[in-house]
């Protein structure tokens, strides 16, 4: 969640630390700071809140140098103020961390029995403290960090810099990203690719528990046991104008815009247009021998899993099993033999479910892995890597991630079913032409984006608001309210339709919207009837479906959106567009953080 970038440079760093920062300003963030080395001593500014209050402080107080250590930080220990954010530094050494160091109390103990004093509520400090120390006895760097190292629990990935040392930085991770990029006669080190686009496009992923030395002339990588050794050197091909908003307000606006052409990317990976067949990447299993699939993912991925379930159960007849990643583990699930453990994660980074994925290897468990990020440590250690194609996305709260999480995840439900020989050629054929359906529909789908601005101002003054959504509309009612709560900060809960009467029906009034998406098909008479449930209480209803289903049902309601009318399989990929259009434009409204609103992060890297 954090964001950090080193630089061992040519001439001065501080501008370019600066705008790798901003490369991962998605990644969630309320404060920042450098700290460079220059003429023998650690020049360290640091701001609270935006970027911008740091390029403020330098530019009444530059850090000049060449080379130097940058931060972003999400609030895990200690309030978010200018004391407690990064880099922390002694006299000696300054540092960067992204992750909890969880003994840090014990560290702390140590530091002051020895009498340091230390000066914020961060777990980091203790570590630049513990390092100092060691360089302080006439250690050095290499020494220092590789004692200190293996006396850190929990997750990191650090980057420190050396006052009396001002042509080498040393980075380490566990449990956090951290990636090393080889320049002209400079190296970096950054949390992703992103931030190091501009700078080079060759790049080395540290692998966990790994450490490196790196200077002007290159880099030295260590693993867990100081053994020196080679990490590949790849090209990125991560873009130096993806974080670009174009003419767009937000980028998560341009994100939701980008659907139709990412899905499309995406679906042209795993399906065959020239005989309508599914075709997944190569893998070392037999897919027909699974007996139970297990997913794992958290937040919006969740959901996309929750969808999933429905996909799996209906074509390839396996049971599902779905848990949120930071439950998994503790409730000591039980795997059986020929499972397929499925996790879901944007970034392929989240601590929770990069855990709960290394919880199932271990139980011989194979391992698939639905990602947007296809060098990341999820995909590096799946048995199965199943790319989704959404490009980087900037903004906190997923839209196109998601929707391509949809696309993939259908593929693959649909060749589970093939292979276990439930899915005829002809039944194939027609899942395949109806997924390849869903771009077009996308596009439609947007083409309301107008109407649905005009009366987000309905919905901005609510307190609380409730979605409902039966069968894959349950999830997607969930992922609806998950939305309107991240980024317009309205208090929003989705339920399944048949659920109201069941307690929830208590909170209707006419205070409270209830968006309720129906397309028309199967479930629509039902869904329909828990709606007159709640317009019997008094309720204000924003009826989103398709132009039957509004001329059945749309009359007296608060609001009407309007959808494409598409087959049951592909209608979450379609009904995701309005409600996140909707919370877009409830948030623009209201005036909030659209991409980097409160308290979120994008790659969420500590348990």
């Amino acid at each position: 969640m954090c964001g950090i970038i080193g630089i061992v440079g040519k001439d001065a760093v501080a501008d370019r630390l600066v705008d790798g920062l901003r490369r991962m300003e998605y990644r969630g963030y309320d404060s920042a700071g450098i700290c460079t080395v220059s003429d023998g001593e650690l020049v360290r500014r640091r701001a609270e809140g935006k970027l911008s209050n740091l390029v403020a402080v330098l530019a009444n107080d530059p850090a000049a140098g060449d080379i130097g250590i940058a931060h972003t930080r999400w609030a895990t220990h200690g309030a978010p103020t200018a004391k407690n954010a990064h880099p922390h530094a002694t006299d000696h050494v300054a540092l960067v961390h992204n992750g909890i160091i969880e003994n840090y109390k014990e560290l702390r103990a140590e530091l002051k029995e020895a009498g340091r004093e230390l000066e914020s509520d961060t777990d980091t400090e203790i570590v630049v403290h513990h390092v100092s120390l060691l360089i302080e006895q006439g250690k050095s760097p290499q020494e220092a960090v590789a004692a200190v190292l293996p006396r850190l629990r929990g997750a990191f990935s650090l980057a420190i810099a050396f006052r009396d040392y001002p042509d080498l930085l040393i980075g380490a991770r566990l449990g956090s990203p951290l990636v090393v990029g080889y320049g002209d006669g400079e190296m970096y080190l950054g949390s992703d690719a992103l931030a190091l686009a501009p700078l080079t496009q060759q790049i080395s992923y540290l692998e966990e528990g790994d450490w490196v030395v790196i200077t002007r002339d290159g880099a030295t990588i260590y693993d867990a046991e100081n053994t020196v050794v080679e990490r590949e050197v790849r090209h990125s091909g991560a873009s130096a104008v993806a974080v670009e908003k174009g003419n767009y307000r937000h980028f998560m606006q341009k994100e939701i815009f980008e659907q139709p052409t990412v899905v499309a990317q995406t679906l042209g990976s795993y399906l065959r247009q020239s005989d309508n067949s599914v075709a997944l990447p190569q893998f070392d299993f037999d897919i027909s021998s699974i007996r139970r699939v297990t997913i794992v993912a958290c937040g919006t991925s969740y959901y996309a899993g929750m969808v999933a379930k429905y996909w799996f159960e209906q074509f390839a007849r396996v049971p599902v099993d779905i848990d949120v990643a930071s439950e998994f583990r503790y409730r000591e699930p039980v795997l059986e033999e020929a499972g397929l453990a499925l996790f879901i994660s944007q970034s392929g980074e989240t601590a929770d479910t990069l855990a709960a994925l290394r919880h199932c290897k271990a139980n011989g468990q194979t391992i698939g892995v639905v990602v947007n990020v296809p060098t990341s440590s999820m995909a590096r250690e799946a048995d199965l890597l199943l790319p989704t194609h959404a490009g980087p996305e900037i903004g906190v709260a997923s839209t196109k991630a998601f929707t391509c999480q949809l696309a993939v995840l259908a593929a693959l439900a649909a060749h589970m079913a093939v292979k276990k020989g439930l899915m005829s050629r002809q039944e194939e054929q027609e899942v395949v032409a109806h997924l390849l359906e869903a771009p077009a529909c996308l596009n439609a789908a947007l083409d309301h984006d107008d109407d649905i601005a005009a009366m987000a101002h309905l919905i901005a003054p609510a307190r609380d608001v409730l979605y409902l959504g039966r069968g894959p509309d349950y999830p997607m009612a969930l992922e609806g309210a998950l939305k309107l709560k991240e980024i317009s900060y309205i208090h929003a809960e989705g339920y399944a339709s048949g659920e109201m009467k069941h307690g929830p029906i208590a909170l209707i009034d006419d205070e409270v919207p209830v968006i309720v998406l129906a397309p028309s098909g199967p479930l629509f008479e039902k869904t329909v009837s828990n709606m007159e449930e709640v317009r019997a209480r008094g309720g204000q209803i924003v009826l989103i479906s398709d132009a039957q289903g509004l001329e059945q049902a749309g009359e007296g309601c608060l609001a009407t959106i309007e959808m494409p009318k598409v087959h049951p399989l592909i209608a979450p990929l379609v009904y995701a567009v309005p409600v996140q259009l909707l919370a877009y434009h409830v948030a623009c409204v209201k005036g909030t953080d659209v991409d980097q609103p409160r308290n979120l992060a994008k790659s969420v890297t500590v348990e």
